[in-house]
């Protein structure tokens, strides 16, 4: 049995919602915050934009992520950056809705702020931006 063999187990995981794409251009992410929606949280903002048409796919997510120097050093921004992906894996794949391109910016206090907290500042934003999907047995059993 080869080495390659036993990696591939772990990427065959049921993925539940959509795909997960990095934006990594600059001019997505000055396009996004050009369109100005965008909310500010305690941990985070997060800024949203259309997906363009030449680029839409309804089974992908595409998200930036950037950490300016106001957060800290190196080290500080690396973490924070990591932080916002976790969140990311735990709330949008489920809840947002596709269509959307999005940019999370960290903000100084996202790499101390408790992840539970963080979560809840991305679910408040997702909520504030009109970007959370809604998912018919939530509303059913709400009511």
């Amino acid at each position: 049995m080869s080495h390659k063999s036993g990696t591939a187990s772990y990427k065959s995981e049921v993925q539940i919602g959509p795909v997960i794409k990095r934006l990594k251009v600059r001019s997505d992410f000055l396009r996004i915050a050009a369109d100005r929606r965008n909310w500010a949280a305690p941990g985070l903002v997060l800024q949203v934009s259309e997906t363009p048409k030449e680029t839409y796919n309804r089974d992908s997510l595409r998200i930036g992520y950037t950490a300016s120097r106001k957060v800290g050093n190196a080290v500080k921004r690396n973490r924070a950056r990591r932080r916002l992906r976790n969140v990311v894996q735990k709330v949008m794949s489920a809840n947002a809705s596709c269509g959307k391109d999005f940019v999370i910016i960290a903000r100084k206090s996202t790499v101390q702020r408790p992840f539970l907290d963080l979560i809840n500042d991305l679910e408040t934003a997702l909520k504030k931006l009109d970007s959370w999907k809604v998912n018919h047995k939530n509303n059913i059993n709400n009511h």
